[in-house]
């Protein structure tokens, strides 16, 4: 079902006058019926995900923190939830993608090869890559049926080609899995402002194990929590 103005600021949890202003600026894709706005939630997704305009993604972090509720640490708690795999063997995405879901699709209750099926599938459709060596895979046809969200983070063995766009191959990959669309499309824009920072990508290159992730991430929340 596609979205209305007051949707989308819901989602991105920033101003209906925000999105206004991102529209008459042509900075967000949206359509027209009957006079009103209207958005495609694959198009919003993806506008998220590819980062094409940074100067919007630091509006939407300046609302990420503000926001009370359970919305405050949510990358940390959902990284808490998912699991950290180091040198997962794999010489393209397709490889990479299975043997991940392999490891961490008991935690989802979810059927492996059915899983690894929504991920390839999304990554046809566009690649997940952000930019950076950083990936987000993730498939909005699936939403987890637990009472949290969950992020798994995974190195490959070797960096692999992912067909970003800045050409850089990928050394991280985010796996985000939500329990609703509010709570996917907001870690989305979360992962893509936290990979934004050059130190974050320069700790992520070390392969930072579940403790070491958890601690930089809950200090980096705690710092656009209080901006």
């Amino acid at each position: 079902m596609d979205l209305k103005v007051n949707d989308v600021a819901e989602l991105l949890n920033i101003s209906e006058d925000a999105i206004y202003e991102l529209l008459s600026e042509g900075k967000i894709p949206a359509y027209k019926i009957g006079g009103e706005y209207r958005f495609d939630p694959l198009d919003i997704e993806s506008w998220i995900s590819q980062r094409k305009d940074p100067v919007t993604l630091e509006r939407i972090r300046e609302t990420l923190g503000k926001k009370l509720g359970s919305l405050t640490f949510s990358l940390f708690r959902a990284i808490y939830r998912g699991s950290v795999f180091e040198d997962i063997k794999g010489k393209d995405k397709k490889e990479i993608i299975n043997e991940a879901v392999r490891r961490f699709s008991k935690d989802l209750d979810m059927d492996a090869d059915v899983l690894t099926v929504l991920l390839t599938d999304r990554e046809q459709l566009m690649s997940t890559a952000i930019g950076e060596g950083v990936a987000i895979p993730h498939t909005r046809d699936f939403l987890i049926d637990k009472p949290y969200d969950m992020v798994s983070l995974v190195y490959p063995q070797i960096p692999i080609e992912y067909g970003a766009l800045d050409g850089k191959k990928v050394h991280s990959l985010f796996f985000l899995f939500a329990r609703d669309n509010k709570n996917h499309l907001h870690l989305l824009a979360k992962i893509a402002h936290f990979c934004r920072a050059k130190e974050s990508i320069e700790f992520l290159m070390q392969k930072p194990n579940k403790k070491e992730l958890l601690n930089f991430v809950k200090q980096w929340e705690t710092k656009i929590n209080l901006s």
